[in-house]
């Protein structure tokens, strides 16, 4: 390091730690990238810059990584921690002896390792951005520029406060020695790499460049498919070509986004203050994936879950602080109403019809503008749900996007395409007793400003919300599994729809949804609410609700269910005090301590929550429900009654478990029950544990309202084989309604028709209907009866009372 340059680092440090406010990414890069900090760490960096290394000195140090501007001490010799890939350019010049300082510096280090085999110096590319602003799509410039004196000046003091600090995972120099040698030629390989890999790092920063809308409606109505279709048009309606290209014009300005960096920016500051206004915090989980699919180059697809108007500011709120581009969102054209509509518009929001039915011109043009930013390199975010879930849990996808990304696939794009589930979840959903009253028949009210403002009004403190990114789904590879003949089928004009495209949509609409449920976030709420549902009264005593949350945690923590669930890593007893704090819950006392319960209204509006994890619950409660109705029963049994209900635990759900996988899993909850007392295993048989029978009878309640329905719509198909398929779901769902009136049973989704014609599905997929809807009698009734053997006698003889009233027959059924 020469005096110069520590110099001119002295001089500089003061204002920079006055100008500049950097964020890291990712923010906790240690546990992130599992970094070793006991071994030699070197930072390379795209251009010298005494501005980037005490910009970068600043972060690192607060993180617990080494000070980039403290000498590096091996085997007694100093070397400079840092090291610059490229040249930068000079208000004289160019600093053209970097390039060669750098190798020479790269290939000293690797010779070290030649001669000392314990040693490991990791090098960790650190890229510092001074704003993301992307590109015009008329510029033609390189992603990741370098600035001379006066400019990096400029950026500083404009940007300074939009600093933002990219820390990649790091290359292992003992790797690279062992690997490739230490050769001059390996240091130039390592320094072309770590170049492409800043300009990567750029990209998913910033995005790609912008086109102006103009420009972009002018190259969508000059595409083939969409002046085909104008023609078809004007010939079929015999009207002009030119009338026909003005209502396609007016088409895309309905339909397209006009993105805008600066309320990007803006709506950043509001929604960190909204976010601190209304919940205690954010929890984000797996973005380091994501992360690494954008610096890869993949076209990233986002696919939520949908609870809230909230999730569409959430997740593009995430996105940028965990330093990616936020993408652009098909919403409803019901959003698009002033103001909201142009600022989400400039936001990112592209608006979307609710049908396309018969208008060829708006799905040609939509397909095509869906093509086009796939092109472009911008990343997507739909909604596969059509809607916002009403009950809490997730809902069948919608497949008309998912078809229209993988037809934008069929025109030939030159970079993978990715699928991003996420799970969105939140201790409160501002809509949550509008969703109730919509339930219950109430109108759904048209958005609007005026009910913007009243929401606002309302907002208050939250609780916390959750972002868990899932499993990605790399279509490329999905195609090549189950269409391997698709690379055939590409169509530039993307109007093709070949014979595998439905089928293979389904099944990966399916997937989709199973992904998202896999990344569930369990929190204080949600469990809270699923023990004091599962309650008679609705109420529990305080021991007992902290007792009964102890019992979800061990399960969730000791049998995972998927990679990417979220537990909290608080106490039951904490989670109880923070779920109690939410004010959603009825606390009283008296000697003997606190009750805690649901009034009737919370009770209904609790059950959102409980469905957004029910999924996490359902096989333990199945067995748990098997062992309180038998008391005892063998391994075997328990996992053949599990097996038989499955299949439509797994359709209504989205359960990521496998039928293959389900014993081993069974065996595997019942080791951690007998571990927590509540059961007891002797070789094959498994039996209650008559002295702690409330953890495992709540347990099991969980899902019986779900056995109730299977039970309803079984028993009705066992005793009157005739009836129709229209006619069944209409007699189960009549059904439900009595036995939830009769039992106090207030969970929305209960008598769903919905979740009754979802049931359909499985039953034709599992052989007890066949394809003309004729009726396995046998198969059917004998998962009757053991559906019956689950349920509590009082709510079976309503059951039975209500289909000998509906068949007016008895026949064929026990008590």
């Amino acid at each position: 390091m020469s005096s110069g340059h520590a110099f001119s680092r002295s001089l500089l440090k003061l204002p920079v730690s006055l100008l500049v406010k950097g964020t890291t990414i990712p923010s906790n890069p240690i546990d992130d990238h599992q970094i070793d900090v006991t071994k030699p760490i070197v930072y390379a960096m795209p251009f010298r810059s005494n501005v980037d290394l005490l910009a970068l000195q600043q972060q690192v140090v607060k993180l617990g990584l080494p000070d980039p501007l403290s000498p590096l001490e091996i085997d007694g010799k100093q070397y400079p921690r840092y090291v610059f890939t490229s040249s930068r350019p000079t208000v004289m010049g160019n600093d053209h002896d970097v390039p060669q300082e750098s190798i020479s510096q790269f290939s000293e280090l690797l010779e070290l390792h030649k001669f000392n085999s314990d040693l490991d110096i990791q090098m960790m590319p650190a890229t510092v951005l001074w704003g993301r602003k992307p590109g015009k799509e008329s510029e033609q410039k390189p992603y990741l520029k370098p600035l001379n004196g006066p400019q990096k000046a400029k950026a500083v003091l404009f940007s300074g406060r939009d600093c933002l600090v990219r820390l990649s995972s790091l290359v292992s120099l003992r790797y690279m020695a062992d690997a490739h040698g230490t050769d001059q030629a390996i240091a130039h390989k390592l320094a072309r790499v770590a170049r492409i890999h800043f300009s990567r790092q750029k990209l998913a920063a910033s995005g790609p460049n912008l086109p102006s809308r103009q420009a972009l409606f002018n190259r969508l109505i000059k595409s083939k498919a969409i002046e085909k279709v104008i023609a078809d048009e004007a010939r079929a309606r015999k009207v002009e070509v030119s009338k026909v290209t003005k209502e396609a014009h007016d088409i895309m300005d309905e339909i397209a986004a006009d993105f805008s960096y600066s309320l990007v920016k803006k709506g950043d500051r509001l929604l960190g203050w909204l976010w601190n206004r209304i919940y205690h915090g954010l929890h984000i989980h797996n973005a380091t994936a994501v992360r690494k699919l954008a610096q890869d180059g993949h076209e990233i697809v986002y696919v939520p879950c949908h609870r809230s108007h909230m999730d569409y500011l959430l997740l593009s709120y995430v996105l940028y602080h965990e330093g990616m581009v936020p993408p652009h969102i098909a919403a409803g054209i019901n959003l698009n109403f002033f103001p909201a509509g142009p600022i989400f518009r400039r936001g990112g929001a592209f608006f979307i019809r609710r049908s396309f039915k018969g208008n060829k011109l708006y799905s040609t043009i939509f397909r095509e503008y869906l093509a086009e930013l796939f092109a472009k390199g911008y990343s997507v975010e739909y909604f596969s749900e059509g809607g916002r879930s009403r009950t809490g849990r997730l809902l069948s996808a919608k497949t008309g996007m998912l078809a229209m990304t993988i037809q934008a696939m069929l025109r030939g794009l030159n970079r993978p395409v990715t699928l991003v589930p996420v799970y969105i979840g939140y201790e409160h959903v501002m809509e949550v007793s509008t969703y109730a009253k919509e339930l219950r028949g109430k109108r759904k009210e048209k958005e609007n400003a005026g009910l913007v403002l009243r929401t606002i009004r309302k907002l208050r403190n939250f609780g916390l919300g959750y972002v868990n990114f899932g499993e990605p789904i790399p279509l490329n590879h999905y195609l090549n599994e189950h269409a391997p003949e698709w690379t055939q089928d590409i169509d530039p004009m993307g109007a093709s729809k070949p014979q595998w495209l439905t089928p293979v949509v389904n099944s990966l609409a399916n997937k989709m949804m199973t992904h998202i449920n896999d990344a569930a976030a369990a929190n204080a709420l949600t469990l809270c609410a699923t023990a004091l549902l599962a309650s008679r009264q609705r109420a529990l005593s305080r021991d007992s609700l902290i007792k009964q949350i102890e019992s979800y945690l061990s399960l969730l923590r000791n049998v995972r269910y998927s990679n990417t669930y979220t537990v909290p890593n608080k106490t039951a007893e904490e989670l109880v005090d923070h779920a109690i704090s939410l004010d959603k819950f009825v606390v009283e006392s008296d000697i003997m301590g606190d009750i805690i319960s649901l009034d009737r209204n919370q009770s209904i509006l609790m059950t959102y929550y409980r469905n957004n994890i029910i999924h996490l619950f359902a096989i333990p409660s199945l067995i748990a429900q098997i062992l309180i109705r038998q008391q005892s029963a063998t391994l075997g049994d328990i996992q053949a009654t599990v097996a038989r209900i499955f299949p439509f635990l797994k359709q209504e759900l989205f359960l990521g478990l496998e039928q293959e996988n389900l014993d081993e899993m069974v065996s595997a909850y019942l080791a951690e029950l007998d571990e927590q007392g509540i059961i007891s295993i002797e070789g094959e048989q498994v039996a209650i544990n008559q002295s702690n029978t409330q953890v495992l009878m709540l347990l099991g309640r969980t899902i019986s309202e779900t056995l109730q329905r299977y039970a309803i719509t079984l028993n009705l198909l066992a005793s009157s084989p005739e009836v129709g398929k229209a006619d069944l779901e209409k007699m189960s769902q009549e059904i439900a309604q009595r036995l939830g009136r009769l039992h106090g049973i207030n969970a929305p989704e209960f008598f769903d028709k919905g979740v009754f014609s979802a049931m359909f599905t499985t039953l034709k997929q599992q052989g007890y209907l066949d394809s003309d809807g004729n009726v396995n009698q046998d198969k059917s009734a004998l998962l009757a009866q053991q559906l019956y053997g689950l349920l509590y006698p009082e709510v079976r003889l309503t059951i039975q009372e209500s289909i000998c009233r509906a068949g007016e027959t008895c026949d064929g059924l026990e008590s």
